[in-house]
């Protein structure tokens, strides 16, 4: 196996750069070492000695190495942790889409009914096995906060579901999975307006969203210190305009009543209450259950691994979500990020009495040290999403979706129809002859000078067989 570093892989350019947290922590690099620029220059040019004992160094720093070393090593365990996760969705869908695919058979024939034809049976499975890849799909959405089924990649698999319990299609009867839920400006007359509320849910294709919507780069992302005045700004602003409009309402005449704002009526919004993987998880699972109570169609054994590879899912689907909505408290992180700064703007004045001019240079190598692991942990506590240092979620689901392709792509034929013919030589390397060849003789003669007939002659070959390839192998 050839190892390539990934440091000096590829070109550099500014977004593999903002990757490597360099730019989210440079501001608090320049100030530790400004900071420690100054305390050097005032103890070495102004006459001042700033220097304290070092034995606040010794025994905060010991302290602060492993409280940091325990917040990186948490935030590994949970990237590490939606890794086999994700795994683990991979290995259940390429298992339950196999046992749906080759052990339900294509010849149905249920108890006082007619034979269900071939090409239903192979159209059912299909869909039900393009509803496992939009499982994945909708958990990829599900964890970047993104709710709904309207997306490219998962819309065209679910849209055929049931949007209605009943054969009356009425507007507060819509299904969980396709449930909109209105705006705060929504009337109860916008609920009886089906030319708005059912433009998304009945319309034929509705406009989707892509599959991946990174959200465009900007200014602020390279530079972050330059979110506070942006905020700041914002805040004044919108302080100068309430303050304007109570001068305005204080001006305009006590009987002129104020005018309302006319608000245009939102019919809907995007906002859908209900979790997509467990609506499909349970469109799988009642397949399953379907198929369980009709024991002519698969047997118990082969029920019961489609059972458990369900379960996987659903408890992929379950990790994964505690890993995305459960992070460490913000105490913790606030409270060790401000033991890390005190610890650093502290470290020149017990040093420079030793470093001399040297404390600035090592002030800046140790704020880099303490203030990338911080902000290393913070980056991959959270490895759902678009970050090129999170993982590539839109990379499982197209595995996922080119196993499950492959499996389909497999006929389910008899092993009659493939096994017998001439390119088969199923007694090989002892015995070159094909498998057609073979059974057009009423009993098996194994090659050489004295050959052994029947049973005899095919144990010898194959006791032959063995002895030959350990030769070959044989190290």
């Amino acid at each position: 196996m050839v190892y390539y570093d990934p440091l000096f892989r590829g070109r550099w350019t500014l977004r593999r750069l903002r990757s490597t947290i360099l730019s989210d922590i440079w501001p608090e690099m320049i100030f530790f070492t400004l900071f420690a620029t100054l305390i050097t220059l005032l103890t070495m040019k102004g006459g001042h000695n700033l220097a304290i004992s070092r034995d606040l160094l010794t025994v905060g720093g010991t302290v602060l190495a492993f409280v940091i070393s325990f917040r990186t090593s948490s935030a590994y365990e949970r990237f590490q942790d939606g890794s086999k996760m994700w795994a683990n969705i991979c290995t259940a869908s390429r298992n339950l889409a196999q046992q749906i695919w080759i052990h339900v058979p294509e010849d149905r024939v249920l108890p006082e009914k007619d034979p269900i034809p071939r090409l239903h049976v192979i159209i059912e499975k299909k869909t039900m096995i393009n509803l496992i890849h939009a499982f994945a799909v909708s958990v990829k959405h599900l964890l970047r906060d993104e709710p709904g089924v309207f997306y490219e990649d998962l819309y065209p698999s679910v849209s055929f579901l049931p949007k209605y319990p009943t054969s009356i299609h009425e507007p507060a009867d819509i299904m969980p999975l396709w449930h909109i839920r209105g705006g705060h400006h929504t009337a109860p007359a916008a609920l009886r307006r089906r030319s708005t509320l059912f433009k998304m849910v009945e319309g034929k294709r509705p406009a989707l969203k892509p599959a991946s919507y990174r959200p465009e780069e900007s200014i602020y992302d390279y530079l972050p210190v330059l979110r506070l005045p942006r905020w700041t700004w914002k805040r004044a602003m919108e302080k100068v305009r309430l303050l304007a409009k109570e001068d305005d309402d204080e001006e305009a005449p006590e009987e002129e009543a104020p005018k309302k704002i006319k608000r245009k009526r939102i019919a809907y919004s995007t906002v859908v209450e209900s979790t997509v993987p467990v609506e499909l998880y349970l469109v799988l699972s009642n397949y399953t259950a379907y198929l369980m109570q009709n024991n002519q169609i698969v047997n118990n054994a082969i029920s019961g691994a489609m059972v458990n590879s369900l379960m996987q899912l659903h408890e992929a689907l379950g990790q994964l979500d505690r890993i995305c909505n459960n992070p460490l408290p913000f105490a913790y992180q606030a409270h060790l990020r401000m033991t890390a700064w005190l610890y650093i703007i502290f470290l020149p004045f017990q040093i420079v009495d030793v470093f001399k001019y040297w404390t600035i240079l090592a002030t800046f190598f140790v704020a880099t040290l303490l203030c990338g692991f911080l902000e290393l942990g913070q980056e991959i506590e959270n490895p759902f999403n678009y970050g090129l240092n999170d993982l590539d979620l839109d990379k499982f689901c197209d595995e996922i979706l080119k196993e499950l392709r492959q499996i389909t792509a497999v006929p389910c034929i008899e092993p009659s129809e493939f096994v017998f013919g001439s390119n088969s030589q199923p007694l090989a390397p002892h015995d070159r002859r094909s498998a057609q060849e073979l059974v057009t003789k009423s009993e098996y003669i194994g090659p050489g000078r004295s050959p052994l007939t029947d049973m005899d002659g095919l144990r010898r070959t194959l006791v032959r067989n063995w002895a030959e390839v350990d030769r070959v192998t044989r190290k």
